[in-house]
């Protein structure tokens, strides 16, 4: 396999060289960090006046952790590091309090990010001769401007059709030839989908490759993707208070997520104790960012689970590469006292063959105990009026999943299209349990 990269120079340097760029970079980031009211206290609390005061990379571990909490204790300008009327662009994510975590962007930011996210299209193969088309949302959410600001940079012709009326996005794909689409998992199932559904000759379409993430997913449901759509599927990893896409992205060889770290440093940290996990092991990851002025954000806990591949990867990046991610410490799901996580769950319907392309989780009280209910929409050659077919793959299902996750779970089987589709991150749980029990 040919490999192809924006910057071979960056992307294949020697570890010592990218362990200084970092170094040098982290310096500028905290120098960059006591300009803000947040950084200014919480660092001259820990005895860190200036980027001087950081000798190498191993004092990292005396900048205090970072967490969404902060940045909404932080809400609206907590963490802004220039002048206001420098800010050309500000992006936010709400969550259950309400309270949105914000980021803001200078010129130079939008430029550093694009430049970072077009690396990770590189990556896959694309060039500017692919066309492509943008199905994931627009606005204060990342994902969006962050892939169309990137695939300009590429220098494709890009699409921003956003998502929703499947109808409409395969009237551009054949208008226009489109090569390389960026959507959810879970709406690229639905595009499947609805591509029979509709007579859509996959014939028509010159589509070869998609970029998949804003949700987690597991390996089967890419292999699946890929098998139905006969298209090559990266992940990507990105998250807003680190800019958005563009932190970690696979590469041709599809072995790991390469996090670029001449823009961000990455801990693996056990979420429980706080300290570092051995090579290899899986923590929860930890992000400093080294390529924004506007909001610098450091020690930053994801609360997603992964660890970092010890061996090298093919394509000779010398970025350290992410494994796939297992989870999140906050959306674990506690049934019965057992710790249960959605993509255990994913991970073991969306490899069976019975099952078709959406699956909804949901937690209800019977009594005193929790009841999981896993409901699955069948693949579209299972009769639903074979009661005997019907109740065999509810009793397969049943027992792979409860040998996975120890519990017992309810299995509902639908005809596919009965589940409610998201056209954004799918929500895949439904815990209907009654609050503070």
């Amino acid at each position: 396999m040919e490999f192809q990269y924006r910057n071979p120079e960056i992307e294949k340097m020697p570890r010592r060289e990218l362990e200084a760029l970092q170094l040098a970079k982290l310096k500028t980031a905290v120098d960059q960090a006591l300009r803000t009211s947040f950084y200014k206290e919480r660092l001259g609390k820990a005895g860190i006046k200036s980027g001087g005061d950081i000798k190498s990379l191993e004092d990292l571990r005396k900048i205090p952790y970072t967490t969404k909490h902060d940045l909404r204790e932080g809400f609206p300008y907590g963490f802004l590091s220039i002048p206001r009327d420098e800010v050309v662009r500000l992006h936010a994510s709400s969550g259950t309090t309400g309270v949105p975590t914000t980021i803001y962007l200078s010129a130079d930011d939008v430029k550093r990010w694009s430049y970072f996210v077009a690396r990770c299209i590189y990556g896959t193969g694309c060039t500017r001769a692919d066309v492509f088309q943008n199905m994931i949302t627009y606005g204060l959410f990342t994902g969006g401007l962050g892939f169309h600001q990137g695939g300009e940079e590429v220098g494709m012709m890009v699409i921003p059709s956003g998502p929703g009326n499947t109808t409409r996005q395969f009237r551009l794909m054949q208008d226009f030839g489109t090569t390389v689409v960026h959507a959810t998992p879970s709406f690229l199932l639905h595009v499947q989908s609805k591509m029979q559904e509709e007579g859509v000759s996959r014939d028509s379409v010159k589509l070869r490759k998609a970029f998949a993430g804003a949700e987690p997913y597991s390996e089967d449901t890419r292999r699946r993707i890929e098998a139905l759509l006969t298209i090559d599927v990266y992940n990507s990893y990105g998250l807003s208070e680190m800019n958005g896409p563009g932190v970690a992205f696979e590469c041709q060889a599809k072995t790991g997520l390469h996090l670029w770290e001449d823009g961000y440093i990455g801990e693996i940290i056990n979420p429980d104790t706080l300290e570092p996990v051995k090579d290899g092991e899986t923590g929860e990851l930890v992000l400093s960012c080294l390529c924004r002025e506007a909001t610098p954000i450091l020690r930053y806990r994801t609360r997603d689970l992964s660890g970092f591949y010890t061996e090298p990867c093919e394509c000779g990046r010398t970025h350290k590469r992410l494994r796939r991610f297992t989870g999140r410490t906050d959306d674990m799901l506690i049934i019965n006292g057992v710790n249960v996580f959605p993509s255990q769950i994913e991970e073991v319907v969306m490899a069976m063959p019975e099952v078709g392309n959406n699956y909804l989780i949901v937690l209800e009280k019977e009594g005193a105990l929790d009841r999981l209910i896993v409901k699955i929409e069948v693949g579209s050659g299972i009769f639903a009026d074979d009661a005997r077919l019907m109740n065999a793959i509810k009793e397969k299902i049943r027992k792979v999943l409860q040998a996975s996750i120890t519990v017992n779970p309810r299995i509902e089987l639908h005809e596919g299209g009965v589940l409610p589709v998201s056209e954004g991150k799918a929500k895949r749980v439904q815990d209907n349990r009654p609050k503070g029990l």
